[in-house]
């Protein structure tokens, strides 16, 4: 554990900041500006449609370039589409703000990246708590986003476009702290070691169960928390208890990066794993309970705790299936899965919500929560099997 991991901890946390400002806003703006109401979350969809699409470039400029260069490229591309972002809210164009988030997602397929970095930055019996405290960078995302878009959103005369500008320099003080970060150098390209083909990889068990639980653990969570703002609006609740309830659910999904890793490594992965995927259902039957305030706030939380025991446990898990010089194109397989279910569940979330309401939606979550649990439980057979 070292300064440099304390710092990534930092841009992770930044990273976050610009995720929930993102969450907060793009779907009330959208709205806005949507021709029809159910397309209301396409600017969140368009992010994680953009990350989808960019997780094989990423790849590419991670294995080429190293993870400080294509880090800080990603940052350029966070400052540049913010301020697309608040041009297309001051013009009203709700196909360019559309665009502007997709060009966005190559930020964030690079800077979901950071989690991985972290395993590289500690010591081999520390990878686990290094990712957890990355993780746990998240904090100042979960305080930070939901009050600058609170604040900000009112900063110039068109609604939300001062928190776009925030954005932009968000990113310019990411790419600030990132340059005080020493990554490992790249591991030396040796002819005819490029290790084992990516189809290979994908079908080890453990790799399914990783990616398999990584993204509907992604999707459940982007399911609900990117349909909380229309559905908190749709129920009369002001944007301050929306900013608060955001705040507490990325608080809830980050707060436990302190702890994750410990218990991880006391208790096992798949333990952990399990009971994220309780605390999802628990998510779910206390918003099946009612459309107050404590509602949305209880179960956002517990949304967050759950999304970060499944999604720490399994990055933590898929450490097994690769070696390094087969880390790039695992990591980016991974994170295509984890983008590809999050952008369907962006979708989902503003269709469900503004045509079948805040009640079905959580009901159908059920389903994906319930496939997690039953990958978790198959693994762990396996596992006893194996030994």
């Amino acid at each position: 554990m070292n300064r440099h991991l304390w710092l990534l901890a930092i841009c992770q946390g930044l990273f976050l900041t610009n995720n929930v400002t993102f969450i907060a806003i793009n779907g009330l703006v959208g709205f806005s500006l949507a021709p029809l109401g159910w397309m209301a979350t396409l600017p969140v969809m368009g992010y994680v449609v953009g990350g989808a699409f960019s997780t094989a470039l990423v790849a590419k400029t991670q294995h080429r370039w190293g993870r400080k260069t294509s880090f800080q490229l990603g940052l350029v591309v966070a400052l540049g589409s913010a301020l697309l972002c608040a041009y297309a809210a001051w013009s009203r164009n709700f196909w360019l703000l559309c665009t502007a988030t997709v060009v966005a997602g190559y930020y964030n397929a690079n800077a979901n990246l950071y989690r991985f970095a972290a395993a590289e930055l500690a010591a081999a019996g520390y990878k686990e708590k290094a990712v957890s405290l990355v993780m746990a960078g998240g904090l100042i995302g979960a305080v930070l986003g939901p009050n600058l878009a609170a604040q900000t959103r009112t900063l110039t005369a068109v609604p939300f476009m001062g928190a776009y500008l925030a954005l932009a320099g968000v990113a310019l003080l990411s790419m600030a702290v990132l340059a005080l970060v020493s990554f490992p150098p790249t591991p030396p390209k040796t002819t005819g070691n490029d290790g084992r083909p990516l189809g290979e990889i994908m079908r080890q068990p453990t790799f399914i169960v990783a990616a398999a639980c990584g993204a509907l653990g992604f999707g459940v969570m982007n399911l609900l928390m990117a349909a909380t703002p229309l559905a908190m609006q749709q129920c009369s609740l002001p944007f301050g208890d929306v900013a608060l309830v955001l705040e507490w659910h990325v608080i809830g999904m980050f707060a436990p990066g302190f702890v994750t890793g410990h218990l991880i490594k006391r208790f096992g992965v798949l333990p952990i794993m399990g009971i994220g995927v309780v605390l999802n259902a628990l998510c779910i039957t206390i918003a099946l309970s009612g459309v107050d305030l404590q509602q949305f706030l209880l179960a956002l939380f517990l949304l967050g705790v759950g999304w970060n025991f499944l999604f720490t446990g399994s990055t933590t898990l898929s450490l097994q299936t690769y070696t390094p010089v087969e880390k790039d194109r695992a990591q980016g397989a991974l994170n295509f899965f984890v983008f590809a279910t999050t952008a369907l569940s962006s979708f989902a979330s503003g269709v469900l919500v503004t045509t079948q309401g805040w009640q079905w939606l959580n009901a159908g979550s059920l389903v994906p929560v319930a496939l997690t649990g039953v990958a978790i439980a198959w693994l762990a057979r396996q596992t006893r099997r194996a030994v």
